[in-house]
């Protein structure tokens, strides 16, 4: 069993993920994922997104983020649980 820092839903090809505000950030960690993603985010404060090689953004209700497969990224935990919404795009 493989143990995520998030709880997920997933209907079809769209997963609603909550990460908690508590998560410890060392399992926040640097990943790649397979299919390019469309993530839109739900709910959540202070949280930060970084791509390879850029600086981390502050994310905010509603912002949409487009993450071409194969992409090193990482999420920074913030002051309240971050809900997002991935769609994956086969490629």
């Amino acid at each position: 069993m493989v143990v995520t820092p998030y709880t997920e839903i997933v209907k079809g090809r769209t997963r609603t993920r909550t990460f908690e505000s508590s998560v410890d950030g060392e399992e926040l960690v640097w990943h790649r994922d397979r299919q390019t993603r469309t993530v839109k985010v739900l709910e959540g404060t202070g949280w930060r997104f970084q791509m390879d090689n850029q600086l981390p953004q502050q994310l905010s209700k509603g912002d949409v983020l487009h993450i071409p497969k194969e992409t090193y990224h990482r999420i920074m935990a913030g002051d309240n649980n971050l809900v997002v919404e991935i769609e994956e795009h086969e490629d």
